[in-house]
């Protein structure tokens, strides 16, 4: 955990709303327009399953008939597949986000390789054969190095750094302020308070007509077909390098 901690550090610049590097999706792959009166948004999860928020999590989740997306880490995966299971049941996407949440960008290809396939291993022992989109660990990957990667990946359009806040009411409040439609929302179950930012942004935003889905579902209802290699900050934006 120590480790985790030290590296997020160097990683710790402001990216509340993604706006550099990005690219509108083709017309070939955005096939369908949403309406106006439609908000759907997608909240995400990293760094789980960790058997106490998690569950408090899912807990909320279920009462409130809301449906996201957890990328989880290898490691975090032997003891807690009661967890994964019970996310699958109840309509969650689970996806991937490395072994030991390595970075990705300056990794050998062989490691990369590991890195995604040790967990996708796990995942397929709990779950079944799936495609599980991977979100690499701080949205970092090496673009020269993407075609080891085989299925969709996954950055964030709105990211409150709830990882270094640790406060639920200052997370929930910089979502609610700063979300529009089509966005997909970073946060970690690894955290109590970010738990409980989740729950209430969810509390905040229903009554706005705001929908949460999965980043699955998010993409389907902007008609956009993800492309193997690319990474997606919303299903109509795509990171570029």
């Amino acid at each position: 955990m120590k480790r985790f901690l030290a590296i997020l550090a160097l990683f710790s610049l402001p990216v509340l709303l993604y706006t550099p590097g990005q690219r509108a999706v083709s017309a070939s792959s955005n096939g369908a327009a949403v309406s106006g009166d439609c908000k759907y948004v997608a909240l995400t999860f990293d760094d789980g399953p960790r058997a106490d928020t998690t569950s408090v999590l899912l807990d909320g989740l279920q009462a409130r008939g809301v449906s996201a997306t957890f990328f989880l880490i290898g490691e975090q995966i032997p003891g807690n597949e009661g967890l994964l299971r019970r996310m699958a049941a109840e309509g969650h996407q689970i996806g991937n986000h490395t072994y030991s949440h390595a970075i990705l960008e300056d990794a050998a290809d062989n490691a990369i390789v590991e890195e995604i396939h040790k967990t996708e291993v796990l995942l397929t022992d709990v779950l079944g054969t799936d495609t599980y989109w991977l979100r690499p660990p701080y949205g970092m990957v090496d673009r020269a190095r993407t075609s080891l990667i085989k299925t969709p990946m996954i950055f964030w359009s709105l990211d409150p750094e709830d990882w270094r806040v640790l406060d639920a009411e200052k997370v929930t409040d910089t979502i609610v302020h700063s979300v529009q439609p089509g966005d997909i929302i970073l946060l970690h179950d690894f955290y109590p308070t970010s738990v409980k930012a989740a729950l209430q942004v969810i509390d905040r935003l229903q009554p706005q007509g705001y929908e949460f889905v999965t980043v699955e579902d998010l993409f389907a209802h902007y008609g956009t077909i993800p492309v193997l290699g690319e990474l997606y900050c919303n299903a109509t934006t795509i990171r570029t390098w």
